[in-house]
């Protein structure tokens, strides 16, 4: 089963949902403010991505900008900005994608359509 992080208002959200569904693509769906990712979470899918940690910050959103953390995560260890991750959900980009061995961070309908 395929697994989808998301926040319900976020406009990217809305458009990687309406691609799933007009692709016929059964899924599980996951609020992620308020069923934040933990920890082990997302350490397993940060390993599977096999993307950089930076990626999986939502680098445009309200909390990463108050908190500063462009300054402060290149200067935190893997597994500090894994912790931090998993204390907020609105901290973590989404959607994020997890089916098989894939998990796919942000909505690109190209890689998508290849992975899927």
């Amino acid at each position: 089963m395929v697994k989808f992080v998301c926040y319900p208002k976020c406009s990217t959200c809305k458009k990687a949902k309406k691609w799933l569904d007009d692709k016929g693509i059964k899924y599980e769906e996951r609020d992620i403010k308020t069923e934040n990712p933990t920890y082990e979470e997302l350490r397993a899918w940060h390993e599977k991505s096999g993307l950089p940690l930076k990626k999986f910050f939502n680098t445009s959103g309200m909390l990463y900008k108050s908190m500063s953390l462009k300054t402060k995560l290149p200067e935190m260890s893997d597994e500090e900005q894994l912790k931090l991750l998993s204390t907020d959900g609105m901290l973590v980009k989404r959607p994020i994608l997890i089916s098989g061995g894939n998990v796919l961070v942000g909505f690109k309908e190209s890689e998508w359509s290849e992975k899927l």
